[in-house]
C-alpha cells in the first residue's frame, strides 16, 4: 500500500497507528515544523491528546529571542500551549557548532518530555537523504546508514518522526498555500555547515546526473536498516556478556575479538548509554590499536565529548574532566561539597560537623593508618588494592583535621576519624564525577 500523499492524511494515518500518549511538537518556527504543528492542530485526534509545542532557544543568533516570541505567538493563534526552553550551547566542546547545538537541543527535549509523551519532529524524506549521505561520508556502518529512525525512546517518552515518507516540497507547499509566517534562520543558508553544503551544493548536482538518486539512497538505507536489525540481537547478546554493570566497563580483549560488524555498534551502544558521543573511524582504529598495549601502560583515546581508557584489560569511558588546580582545598562542615572535577563529598545521612575539617586533593606520597590496621599505608598502594581507576585518584577528596589526614573519601578512615563519624551518626560519601 502506498503512503498517503498529503500532509493531513499522513498525520491522520500516523495517529491512527499510534493512538495512545500525549503529543508535543518540537517547534523551531521554521517551515517544516510550522507545517507539522498547523496540520496537527486541525486534527481532532491530535487535540484530544493534549497537543502542545516546545521551542528551544539556542541563543546563537541575535534574533533568537524574537524567534522564540514569534513561535509562542503562532502557537497562541492556534490555541496551543508553547513552552520555550533556553539552552547554553557548548561552543568550546570541540565537537563543532552543529553537533553542540544538536546535543543541547535534544537534552532539552528529553528533559521537557512527560512520561509516555510523544515528541514529534518535522523531519521529512529529503532530511533522511541528507542524513544517510552525511553518515556515509563519516564512515558509518549499517546502523548509521539506516538513517533516522521513525520512533525511538527519548527521556521519559518517545521521539517520533511521522513525515519521513513525505518530500520537503509537500510541507513547503502547505505553508505557502496557507500563507503561514515562518522563522527565517539565516544559518540555513550557510554552506560552510556540512548539512547545508550537502543540501545546497552537492545534492542538486547529484540529481542532475542521477534523477532517481534520492530513491536509490533511501532504498540502500532500508537495506542497511534491515541488516542492522539482524545484527542488533547478536551484539546486544555480546554486550551483556562483556559489560560489567557495577563499573560500567567492557572487557577489552573479548570486545576486540568480535567481528567488526558487531564490534562497532556495540561500542556505540555502550558509549551512548553513558551519555557519550561515538568516535570517528580513525578513533576506532586507535582504540583497537591501544587494546594491544603492553601491560603496565594506561592508554587513553580522546575525542570531543569523551575519553576512553584501557586499564586492567577493560574499556572505561567518561566525559572529559575539567582541568583544576591540584592545590585546591576547602573548609567542610558536612554540607554537600562540590569537588573540582564535578564530583561531590557529603555526609550520609545529612549532618553538621562539630568542627570544620579541610578537604584537599592528592599531592603524592600521602599515607594513612586505616582504623583496625596495624600498619600505615601509602595511598598509592591502597588505591591499587581497591582498583580505583587512575583518572579518579587525582580528584579523590582527602579529609584533614588540622594537618592530620583522617579520611580518604568514603574509602578509609583513621581510628580518630572513624570515632568522629560514628559519634556523629553519619559517614562520608564520595559521589564520583560522571
Amino acid at each position: 500500500m502506498s503512503s498517503p500523499r498529503t500532509l493531513a492524511d499522513t498525520l491522520s494515518h500516523a495517529l491512527d497507528r499510534h493512538p495512545d500518549g500525549a503529543l508535543c511538537v518540537a517547534f523551531s518556527g521554521g517551515p517544516d515544523s510550522t507545517a507539522l504543528l498547523h496540520a496537527l492542530a486541525a486534527l481532532p485526534q491530535a487535540r484530544v491528546r493534549g497537543l502542545r509545542a516546545l521551542h528551544v532557544d539556542h541563543g546563537l543568533h541575535s534574533q533568537s529571542g524574537a524567534w522564540a516570541t514569534q513561535a509562542a505567538a503562532f502557537c497562541a493563534s492556534l490555541d496551543i500551549d508553547c513552552q520555550v526552553r533556553r539552552v547554553e550551547v557548548a561552543r568550546a566542546s570541540g565537537e563543532g557548532l552543529e553537533a553542540a547545538a544538536r546535543h543541547a537541543r535534544y537534552t532539552a527535549f528529553a528533559d521537557a518530555l512527560c512520561s509516555g509523551e510523544w515528541l514529534l519532529l518535522g523531519h521529512h524524506r529529503d532530511d533522511q537523504v541528507e542524513t544517510v549521505l552525511l553518515k556515509l561520508l563519516r564512515g558509518a556502518g549499517p546502523q548509521g546508514l539506516g538513517g533516522m529512525r521513525a520512533i525511538r525512546p527519548l527521556g521519559r517518552g518517545r521521539l517520533w518522526r511521522p513525515l519521513l515518507d513525505l518530500p520537503r516540497e509537500v510541507l513547503r507547499a502547505y505553508v505557502e498555500a496557507r500563507a503561514l509566517v515562518c522563522v527565517d534562520d539565516p544559518s540555513n543558508g550557510d554552506t560552510s555547515l556540512a548539512r547545508n553544503h550537502l543540501r545546497h551544493e552537492i545534492l542538486p548536482r547529484l540529481r542532475r546526473h542521477w534523477p532517481h538518486a534520492a530513491d536509490s539512497i533511501l532504498h540502500s538505507a532500508a537495506l542497511c536498516r534491515a541488516a542492522d536489525e539482524s545484527l542488533r540481537a547478536r551484539w546486544l547478546e555480546a554486550f551483556t556478556a562483556l559489560h560489567d554493570p557495577a563499573s560500567g566497563s567492557l572487557d577489552a580483549q573479548d570486545w576486540l575479538a568480535l567481528d567488526a560488524a558487531l564490534r562497532e555498534p556495540l561500542l556505540d551502544h555502550w558509549l551512548h548509554t553513558r551519555g557519550l558521543p561515538a568516535p570517528t573511524a580513525a578513533q576506532r582504529r586507535q582504540i583497537e590499536h591501544q587494546c594491544h598495549a603492553r601491560a603496565g601502560r594506561q592508554p587513553c583515546v580522546r575525542w570531543p565529548g569523551a575519553e576512553l581508557h584501557i586499564w586492567k584489560g577493560r574499556l572505561w569511558a567518561h566525559a572529559p574532566r575539567p582541568s583544576f588546580d591540584p592545590r585546591w582545598d576547602a573548609c567542610w562542615l558536612g554540607e554537600p561539597l562540590i569537588l573540582p572535577d564535578g564530583g561531590q563529598l557529603l555526609l550520609a545521612p545529612s549532618r553538621r560537623l562539630p568542627m570544620p575539617l579541610t578537604v584537599r586533593l592528592r599531592q603524592g606520597g600521602e599515607r594513612i593508618k586505616p582504623a583496625g590496621d596495624r600498619h600505615t599505608r601509602e595511598l598509592r598502594d591502597l588505591f591499587q588494592q581497591v582498583a580505583l581507576p587512575p583518572w579518579q585518584r587525582e580528584a579523590c577528596p582527602l579529609v584533614y583535621a588540622g594537618d592530620q589526614l583522617v579520611a580518604v573519601a568514603d574509602l578509609w578512615c583513621t581510628a580518630p576519624g572513624a570515632e568522629l563519624f560514628e559519634t556523629l551518626g553519619a559517614q562520608p560519601r564520595w559521589i564520583r564525577a560522571g
